[in-house]
């Protein structure tokens, strides 16, 4: 796991998000109390929950932004899920379960990714032989010589090549394979026909929710295919190599590591948390709001969740949550999985300040990326500060104007603005295009003073 301070990974996440100091200094501590869990004494360490966060604030202004990149930068297993797709179970839709079967699925998929990559060399020295094996089949064996053949018989038997002569032989077209002066031959390979056959389940449940893997059950009880197929000597060996490297991954430890791993350092992050919040005064059973919030509790209290790898439990698994909670507010959740959720931080809107800072300042500032895109047309392209400073001004008044979606807005307003030099890229003579105030005035204006306009366009 990963061992960075509080202050590396606020660093970090200040690469790619401008503001939001609040949120990133929280999101911070609780990555660095899970390192601090694992040092200390093992009695102590599975009485201490993680502290659960919530994410509070407008779309566009950092909330899912803050938790990919912490994804990135964590060793942590990490996924992302909408809470908005779960439905109570017993009723069609995905259940809450779901989240811990997809993170023990991904991290398993990335532990056997690495321990593949571990045993690569191992993996190609074996593939290598097999394309020895292909490239120069094995001699036949020499028929046995008879007890009673006289010495004319046994001076016209067979001659067979001796094992130094074919040795020799082998040894010269390694040399050649590991040279590449091979690459242009075809070598006919057996492959292995994983094609399953149809099979139609009606059922109001999903494959993965019932935690069965249907393709490796039909797998294991249909005879296996092979098809031979011509490839050239490169293709074969990576597919030669592939195969020996599955072979050699251990995957019972693979599972037992990553299940480890998810329970003791996995994140969950719950996007639009906000839309599974209950209004106050609503009559009669609402399967994707209270009763989502319901079937959720446990699991973020600490339960243990059935997945097709084995139990898997949830207790120190963190948690973080978001929402707009513009319609409604965290109050709105169910009083016990309010307590599940004990840090809450309020994300700022953001403003034309914020917004020109947006433009210039992160790695992947979106106006980098234009004139990054543009320059694979041999066209440089030149914003003026004065310019960048008129479109953060309109997309903070659009966004006052219309609704406010944050940093979004500034998205829109690229797209329209450099419109025509993108469609036009191609044919252009100029290679030099200089973008000033008055040039994003002329294009947007328009669109920007007709609030009907700017509302179905911008």
């Amino acid at each position: 796991m990963s061992d960075l301070k509080p202050s590396e990974i606020v660093k970090e996440l200040d690469k790619y998000i401008i503001g939001q100091d609040k949120a990133k200094r929280s999101v911070a501590v609780a990555l660095r109390n899970r390192w601090r869990r694992q040092q200390v004494p093992e009695e102590l360490r599975d009485e201490i929950a993680p502290k659960n966060i919530i994410l509070i604030g407008p779309t566009g202004v950092g909330k899912t932004e803050i938790a990919r990149r912490l994804s990135r930068l964590t060793d942590s297993p990490f996924t992302k899920v909408e809470a908005s797709k779960f439905t109570e179970v017993g009723y069609v839709g995905r259940d809450v379960e779901s989240m811990v079967r997809d993170l023990v699925e991904l991290t398993i998929n990335i532990f056997k990714v690495r321990a593949q990559e571990g045993v690569q060399d191992k993996a190609w020295q074996i593939a290598e032989e097999r394309m020895l094996d292909l490239l120069l089949p094995k001699s036949e064996p020499a028929p046995p010589v008879k007890k009673d053949a006289g010495p004319t018989d046994v001076q016209l038997g067979l001659v067979i090549p001796g094992s130094e002569e074919s040795s020799s032989t082998r040894e010269k077209l390694r040399s050649m394979l590991r040279k590449g002066k091979l690459e242009n031959r075809y070598v006919d390979l057996d492959v292995s026909d994983r094609s399953i056959p149809m099979v139609e389940i009606f059922s109001n449940v999903g494959m993965e929710e019932m935690g069965i893997n249907f393709k490796d059950m039909l797998g294991g009880m249909l005879p296996k295919n092979t098809k031979r197929r011509r490839v050239k000597v490169p293709e074969a060996m990576e597919m030669l190599a592939q195969e020996e490297a599955q072979d050699l991954v251990d995957m019972d430890k693979v599972i037992k590591e990553a299940i480890a791993r998810v329970e003791q350092s996995g994140i969950i992050f719950l996007d639009e948390i906000d839309k599974i919040a209950g209004k106050n005064g609503a009559h009669g059973p609402d399967v994707s709001r209270e009763g989502v919030q319901r079937d959720l509790l446990p699991i973020v209290e600490g339960s243990t969740v059935t997945t097709k790898y084995g139990p898997t439990k949830t207790d120190h698994i963190l948690f973080i949550a978001s929402g707009a909670f513009h319609m409604v507010k965290p109050a709105d959740l169910i009083p016990e999985l309010q307590g599940r959720f004990p840090i809450r931080v309020e994300l700022n809107s953001l403003g034309q300040k914020e917004f020109v800072r947006i433009l210039t300042e992160p790695r992947n500032a979106l106006l980098l990326q234009y004139m990054a895109l543009l320059r694979t047309e041999s066209i440089d392209v030149v914003f003026e500060d004065d310019a960048v400073s008129e479109i953060a001004r309109m997309a903070e008044e659009v966004n006052n104007k219309t609704e406010n979606i944050g940093a979004r807005r500034l998205h829109t307003l690229m797209e329209r603005l450099l419109e025509d030099i993108l469609f036009d890229a191609p044919d252009m003579q100029a290679k030099r295009i200089v973008i000033d105030k008055k040039y994003v005035e002329d294009k947007l204006k328009d669109i920007k003073d007709d609030e009907d306009l700017s509302r179905y366009i911008l």
